[in-house]
């Protein structure tokens, strides 16, 4: 059962349930949350940093790996999204933030094949697009929910993916993202006309 008080991370980052994000730890602090997380085989929270503040929805982090840990206490990390969460209370007493959190459940609802097959179409393109490279990973995404792995493996808005983030049914995660693949490829394919042209367009964003 996990803790309905955890020590929360913010970062301008969105990890999603399932998704690996390696970290650099430095601060005294976080280093400090690290191991006491390490010795409890306890998560932590990763909220998105904002300009007047932190997201009230996060997703708590999991460490997989201790990859370095460094003579002045630095770490490099692995960690893998398991839980959202919304926060309830925020405590401030401590230079560690820590937050009192409810954890947050999907809702049932029917998934439309079509959605998902354009949904799974528009990756492929943007994909590619972006990384040069076709993905093969949409087609059977494992355990990952097909919505999460799509936000989590392209460069999209960070307020975008909180949005993924917040939404509690597969279906609107999908047809959402749909939405936003459509005002996006095209985009894309603007700045990939641009580089074949000759010209210096990069961004993607």
């Amino acid at each position: 059962m996990r803790p309905e008080r955890i020590p929360l991370f913010p970062l301008n980052v969105v990890l999603l349930p399932g998704a690996t994000l390696p970290l650099h730890i430095f601060e005294p602090r976080y280093r400090r949350m690290v191991r006491e997380c390490l010795e409890s085989k306890s998560e932590f929270g990763m909220l998105l940093s904002i300009p007047n503040g932190i997201a009230g929805t996060g997703c708590t982090a999991e460490i997989l790996e201790v990859v370095n840990r460094y003579e002045d206490g630095r770490m490099d990390i692995v960690t893998a999204g398991r839980a959202p969460f919304r926060i309830v209370e925020l405590f401030t007493g401590d230079p560690l933030l820590e937050g009192a959190v409810d954890y947050l459940e999907d809702h049932r609802a029917a998934l439309d094949p079509r959605t998902r097959r354009k949904l799974v179409e528009l990756y492929e393109v943007c994909h590619t697009l972006v990384f040069g490279d076709y993905p093969r990973d949409a087609q059977n995404p494992g355990d990952l929910q097909l919505s999460y792995l799509i936000a989590d493996k392209l460069p999209m808005d960070l307020l975008w993916k909180q949005r993924i983030l917040e939404l509690r049914t597969e279906a609107e995660r999908q047809e959402r993202l749909l939405a936003y693949l459509r005002g996006w490829a095209p985009h894309l394919q603007e700045v990939a006309a641009v580089r074949e042209a000759g010209g210096t367009g990069n961004e993607v964003n």
